[in-house]
This record gives structure tokens, C-alpha cells and sequence, in this order.
């Protein structure tokens, strides 16, 4: 069986998407998996070994640019690969209308969420076979509930994302945890002062605080915390970095982001703070100590977040 999977993005999305991979291989072992995803996402299947090619694409720039003939011909490139792949089936566990009509790109029956099911209703039109997966379920639950009822098993066994981090190309000076206090949207920050206060504490622990930054923004903000709890403050990394990064802390603080997700799926002590909304269907999920707080004008104080992660430093 070769099969396509489509889960584009977000970050987080596309981080828990990956236990399908390992739940359809126990099922099909001899199963051909790739995978269609957002060009700055794409580390993240390709640390799977169970995914045999990652197809990138670049929706979120194309759909900016649909003057523009380059646009038309890279999308033209991509119906062509997607074409040739040969699939029997194309999971589509985004559930919009972009993921739709992108899986239906590679002639193969399209399997997806039923009207009911599927974050965009319409997106269920381009689908050959349907499923119903209630909306009340986990994130993580859900793509593994869809996959299961198209291909015929049972979700069973421990929750694993499979990841495999690669050698780091930034190695930190000593024993160290990671702070991750920037997000995509303003309304997800933390108070700059609470993170001076986690990272002193980390340090207290033996673990030299970490602090991570994806943009040229973020950095000023990362270089004040980590000088304010004498932290580290790595160049700027890729995704696959970051996840080597993640892999070897001791322990992860973030907020709600796509990092924060890939640190969890990478089974390390992850606290995730949630200022904007409800952990709710999409809280920090992972094989390890995992917890989430905060909420919907809910922002939580730093004595909360503090007791919280000492549950998880005793643990």
C-alpha cells in the first residue's frame, strides 16, 4: 500500500499528526508512507523513520502571489510529483478546503472527515470516502481515530510519535533546560518577568536555562531573559536543530507553540503555558510528564506555573 498523508501545518498540527504514521505501519508494516506539508515544517516528518518521502509545498506564500506565473508554474511542479506518486489512497487529516483540494491533486482516492467532522464542512465535498470522528476528541486522538477507520484497525498500544532528533549542530555549555517564551501571536506572550523567574529556578535545579528564539524580534527577548538567570542564548536554528536542542533538555518551558508540542513529542518534561486559550482539544500531549495551564483570559501567574512545575521537577 502507498499512501499519501496531507497535514500541511501548523507547527503543533503537523507534530500531532505523527502517531498515525506508527499505527498504520503496525497495521500495513509494509505500507509506503510520504507526506505533504508546508516547506518550513518539513523537518519534522522527515525526523520519522516510518515516512518515506516528505513533498514540500509553500501554500502560504503562493496564495499571496497567485499573479505572479513563477506561482503557477511551482504549483504546476508540485501536481506533477504529487501525480506521480502512485498512491492508493490520500489521507487528508487537515480537514480544510486548501488540504482538500491539494490531496485531490494526486489522482488517488481522497479518505477525510465526514461534513460533520471536518474543521472546514466543505472540505468533506472533495473526499471519495468519509469518516465520522466526534470533535470533542484530542487532537492527537483524532488523526489516529480517522486513519484507523479508513484503513481498517484498532487504535491500540502507547501514544508514539516515532521522532528521531538529529546530532545537534549548537551544543549548550552544560546541563541545561529550554525556555521558549516567544509565540506568533502577541495575545499567547507571557510576562518577560515570569520567565526570569522560571529560568531562576531551572538554574537553582543544576540546569542552565536555555532560551530559544525563531525570529530576529524574539532574539532581544531571548538575550534579556537569559541574562537576567544567567541562561544561553543559541544562534538562530532550524526546525531539525531545535528539535536536537529540545531532545537533549531536561526539561521544556513554553508557551503555546509549535516548539513547545515537538518537545513533548519528543518525550521531554514539557510545561506548556497557555495565555490566549483553552489547552482544551490541543493541550501539551506526549510520552512523558506533560502539563498544561492557563486558558482563555485565563493568563496564569507565575506562582501557578511555579508549582506546577515543581510537581513535574519532583516527578
Amino acid at each position: 500500500m502507498r499512501l499519501l498523508i496531507v497535514k500541511t501545518s501548523s507547527m503543533g498540527d503537523v507534530v500531532h499528526a505523527l502517531p498515525v504514521v506508527g499505527d498504520i505501519l503496525r497495521r500495513h508494516p509494509d505500507a509506503e508512507i510520504d507526506w505533504l506539508v508546508e516547506s518550513p515544517f518539513a523537518a519534522i516528518p522527515q525526523m520519522h523513520p516510518g515516512v518515506r518521502r516528505v513533498l514540500t509545498m509553500s501554500w502560504r506564500k503562493w496564495r499571496t502571489q497567485l499573479h505572479d506565473a513563477a506561482t503557477w508554474r511551482a504549483m504546476g511542479r508540485l501536481r506533477d510529483e504529487l501525480r506521480s506518486g502512485g498512491y492508493d489512497g490520500v489521507l487528508d487529516l487537515q480537514g480544510l478546503l486548501k488540504s482538500a483540494l491539494w490531496a485531490r491533486q494526486a489522482g488517488a482516492p481522497v479518505l477525510g472527515y465526514d461534513g460533520a467532522s471536518a474543521r472546514e464542512p466543505a472540505a468533506a465535498w472533495f473526499y471519495k470516502h468519509k469518516a465520522a470522528v466526534s470533535v470533542d476528541l484530542q487532537a492527537v486522538q483524532r488523526c489516529r481515530l480517522l486513519a484507523a477507520a479508513h484503513l481498517g484497525y484498532e487504535v491500540a498500544g502507547p501514544l508514539d510519535f516515532g521522532l528521531r532528533a538529529p546530532a545537534p549542530t549548537w551544543t549548550p555549555r552544560a546541563a541545561y533546560a529550554v525556555l521558549i517564551p516567544n509565540a506568533s501571536r502577541r495575545e499567547k506572550l507571557w510576562p518577560e518577568r515570569h520567565w526570569v523567574a522560571v529560568g531562576r529556578r531551572l538554574l537553582e535545579k543544576g540546569w542552565m536555562p536555555v532560551v530559544l528564539w525563531g525570529r530576529n524580534e524574539e532574539q532581544t527577548l531571548a538575550e534579556r531573559i537569559a541574562a537576567s538567570c544567567e541562561g544561553d542564548v543559541p544562534p538562530f536554528l532550524r526546525v531539525g536543530e531545535m528539535a536536537a536542542v529540545l531532545a537533549g533538555a531536561h526539561q521544556v518551558v513554553g508557551l503555546d507553540t509549535g516548539f513547545t508540542h515537538l518537545a513533548a513529542a519528543l518525550g521531554r518534561p514539557t510545561l506548556g503555558i497557555y495565555c490566549d486559550h483553552d489547552p482544551g482539544l490541543a493541550g501539551i500531549t506526549g510520552p512523558g510528564r506533560v502539563a498544561s495551564i492557563g486558558g482563555k483570559s485565563q493568563v496564569p501567574g507565575a506562582r501557578d506555573v511555579l508549582a506546577l512545575l515543581e510537581t513535574q521537577l519532583a516527578a
